[in-house]
């Protein structure tokens, strides 16, 4: 059998601080520290404390033996084979558990727990030996009783120096590191001896060349019975060439224009750069080893620690934007990321960007606030609740009047007030009935209305106001809501001022800031804008209005019948103008009821509206013509005068021969040129429309159309409605839906008196703002054997109209 190879065995008996060491005879221990060596007999003398974990060389062939050395706690010697051998008093131990023993860097063997045969081989010890060769890991060995610092041949390499060329004193070692850590590095070793416990530190070291290394050393200082520390045992390592992609890591850092914190698992912040130093208005060194909780307890319970635990828990970057008040006050976007088992934070204060959204947003709001209504006054009224409180504590909107009065009292009136504290409110309420009347000609109001600037008062704004009011209620009321600066911006617009905004901060929020005066500026300019168009606005819809109002003579009442009228101007000064009605009695005494729509809006088609109603009504008044030949000859003067637009047109002819009028009814007959058509409103309730049998074209289109006519008989008491299509057409229902929602209106309507039926059929039927201009046209047929209703009105006719008859066919 090939012999076996010798084993070196530790063996650790419980109970007692003995540690067995067997092995090939001439053991020999590692000899990085030769001058400690100490033998015990037959075999050489450990050379450090980690002696039987670090070292052990070849025996002669064939020699074994076996090497007991009591470690006796209570004498502080070591027996070995019998003889005494001084040790000192180790702090490492060797843990067996398992069946398997760790054993540390220099490791002592006192008080084991248990009891194991642990064999080392000389192969493993040789293997350990090169490992740590190849890792390019030195030793060292300080002994604090000597003074005397021992290293191996790594250890001197790392530092660049030989056996002669270092004087294994501390000072020596001191000479090798860069001066900026020099005494770093001493708290630490200071540290680990003091407390007889670890060291750790990293640190520069300079070579000969000047070029500096990067070393990583950690080491435990070893004490005595009495607690003082003999001796500093350790390992240093070249960290080169990590520290150095660590420095750019660190450098890429704190180079980033965004804040970057670490934190580890516990929420422990382990790094933060100089953007986020700034960003969060802290030293770093405040930071550092703080729990983000107690630092920024404002976060517990916010968009931030739902962030943050959602990163975590996740495994996923949360990216969000969140608010932390004083005394930060400011708004940040986050971006928490996993990272090393904790989360690191990628920040940027975003207050300044949010301010502008929020001055975006708000001019916005205002823009839409102005012109999604046509009512500009009420909108500008609403702009002290949209101000507030992004740009004041409080505010107020005035108006001007449209006569520009030189005195405030006259041309002021306050319409919008608002208060950021609700229960201010009823205060600034009371304070809007009298400021107006309280201000005097050196009011801050009079200056800005005057001047048509800015009036702006930054500090003991009260006591201002208070001096240029006269004494009562308004008084009373500034002296409570008590602002200490006011800024009044005049709302312009092409060349005049068309109302005041005046904004109001307490003393706790100061002046009005630049910024906010930039953004209210620019609101008060919209808002005179808009109150500019508005006026304009106005004179032009009451120019068109006048203009088709006077266009639409009122008719005429007939003795068995009442003629009712109504028009209704569109919401837009645009659409106003191109409706018309008109009623005229022809020479043998038929009542013709005309209607009629012209193609386009404004003031032109008002104009060309008056032709064409002129027109019509200048055939249909001459004679005694039906309506399509009325019709017919119009398309032929309108071709003639050139009248270079076109209209819908129907007319209806209420006619009656000496039997029908004995019978009580009358004949109605009507033609249609592309009009929506009439209803009838019979004496029972019955609602139908008047649908021609053919469909002609427009008035105007062609003066050769064909014109064709219809007839219908209707009884006492029937209403016949003409009417425009504003009526029954919308941008949210088309033409057909909107003549049934007529004739089911009627029909809810019938019975009741013309003028109610036709003002509750417009309320019914039209939007608060129509779209399009509406005009219609009713007549109420009466019994002709009794006298006119009373609530009819007085019967007018043209002069030279034959007088209406009796049933027997007599003057009446």
């Amino acid at each position: 059998m090939p012999e076996s190879r010798p084993r070196t065995a530790v063996r650790l008996r419980a109970g007692r601080s003995a540690a067995v060491v067997s092995g090939p005879s001439g053991l020999e221990a590692q000899r990085s520290n030769p001058h400690h060596r100490r033998a015990c007999p037959g075999e050489a003398a450990p050379s450090t404390v980690g002696a039987v974990a670090q070292s052990a060389t070849r025996a002669a062939p064939g020699r074994s033996g076996a090497h007991a050395c009591d470690l006796r706690g209570d004498t502080g010697r070591a027996q070995c084979n019998g003889a005494a051998w001084p040790r000192r008093r180790w702090t490492r131990r060797v843990q067996v558990a398992g069946g398997r023993a760790d054993a540390d860097e220099g490791a002592a063997v006192a008080g084991a727990a248990d009891v194991r045969d642990v064999e080392v081989s000389p192969e493993s010890v040789e293997l350990l030996d090169l490992a740590r060769a190849a890792a390019g890991i030195g030793t060292f060995d300080w002994d604090l009783s000597t003074g005397r610092l021992a290293w191996d041949d790594r250890l001197l390499e790392l530092f660049d120096l030989t056996p002669a060329t270092f004087d294994q004193t501390i000072e020596g070692f001191n000479a090798r590191i860069h001066p900026d850590d020099v005494g770093q590095v001493g708290e630490l070793l200071h540290s680990a001896i003091a407390e007889c416990g670890d060291y750790q530190a990293e640190y520069r070291v300079v070579r000969a060349d000047g070029s500096l290394r990067w070393i990583a050393a950690r080491g435990r200082a070893l004490c005595d019975e009495a607690g003082v520390a003999v001796r500093l045992l350790g390992a240093a390592w070249d960290v080169t060439d990590r520290r150095l992609s660590q420095d750019r890591v660190a450098g890429a850092l704190e180079g980033m224009a965004v804040g970057y914190l670490a934190m580890d698992a516990d929420w422990r912040i382990t790094y933060v750069n100089a953007q986020a130093e700034k960003a969060l208005g802290r030293p770093r060194a405040e930071l550092i080893g703080g729990i983000i909780w107690e630092l920024f307890p404002s976060t517990v319970g916010t968009d931030f620690e739902a962030g943050y635990r959602r990163a975590k828990d996740t495994g996923q970057p949360a990216t969000f934007d969140a608010y932390y008040p004083e005394p930060l006050n400011a708004w940040y976007e986050v971006r928490a990321t996993p990272e090393g088992g904790g989360v690191a934070l990628y920040f940027l204060d975003i207050t300044e960007r949010y301010r502008v959204q929020q001055r975006n947003e708000l001019l916005a709001q205002v823009t839409r606030q102005l012109t999604d209504t046509l009512d500009a006054e009420e909108a500008v009224a609403r702009l002290a609740q949209l101000v507030v409180p992004m740009l004041a504590d409080w505010c107020l909107v005035s108006l001007v009047s449209d006569e520009q009065h030189t005195n405030v009292r006259r041309a002021l009136r306050d319409v919008g007030h608002w208060h950021a504290d609700p229960d201010q409110r009823p205060l600034v309420e009371a304070y809007a009935r009298v400021r107006v009347t309280a201000a005097t000609d050196k009011s801050l109001l009079a200056r800005a209305l005057t001047t048509g600037k800015p009036v702006i008062v930054e500090r003991d704004a009260t006591e201002q106001i208070r001096a240029v009011l006269t004494a009562g209620e308004a008084t009373e009321l500034i002296e409570q809501l008590a602002p200490e600066s006011v800024a009044v911006l005049p709302l312009r617009g092409r060349g005049r001022t068309g109302g005041l905004l005046t904004l109001f901060n307490g003393p706790a929020r100061g002046a009005v800031s630049a910024e906010d005066l930039d953004t209210a500026a620019d609101i008060a300019g919209r808002a005179g804008l808009a109150l500019d168009n508005a006026r304009l606005y106005r004179e032009q819809r009451s120019l068109a209005e006048g203009l088709q109002r006077s266009l639409l003579t009122a008719p005429p009442q007939p003795d068995h019948g009442q003629i009712v009228v109504r028009y209704v101007p569109a919401a837009q000064a645009a659409q106003v103008g191109g409706d018309w009605y008109d009623a005229f009695l022809q020479p043998g005494g038929a009542t013709v009821l005309a209607i009629g729509d012209v193609i386009g809006h404004d003031t032109q088609a008002a104009a060309a509206m008056g032709q064409i109603r002129t027109i019509v009504r200048s055939i249909g008044a001459l004679d005694d013509q039906h309506p399509a030949a009325i019709l017919r000859q119009a398309d032929e003067v309108m071709e003639r005068l050139m009248v270079g637009t076109a209209a819908t047109v129907a007319l209806a002819r209420l006619e009656q021969t000496p039997d029908e009028l004995a019978r009580g009814i009358t004949r109605l007959r009507y033609s249609n040129a592309g009009h929506p058509p009439p209803f009838v409103i019979n004496p029972d309730g019955t609602v139908h429309p008047l649908i021609g049998a053919r469909a002609d074209l427009l008035l105007g289109v062609r003066p050769d159309s064909a014109r064709h006519e219809s007839e219908v008989v209707l009884d006492r008491d029937a209403v016949v409605l003409l009417y425009t299509d504003g009526l029954v057409e919308r941008r949210d229902q088309d033409l057909d839906q909107g003549t049934q929602r007529l004739q089911d209106t009627l029909e809810d309507l019938a019975g009741r008196d013309l003028d109610e039926l036709c003002d509750e059929l417009l309320a019914r039927m039209l939007p608060a703002e129509p779209d399009d201009d509406v005009a219609l046209i009713a007549i109420r047929l009466f019994r002709q054997d009794r006298p006119r209703p009373a609530q009819a009105g007085p019967n007018v006719v043209p002069p030279n109209v034959p007088p209406p008859r009796d049933v027997e066919g007599q003057p009446g």
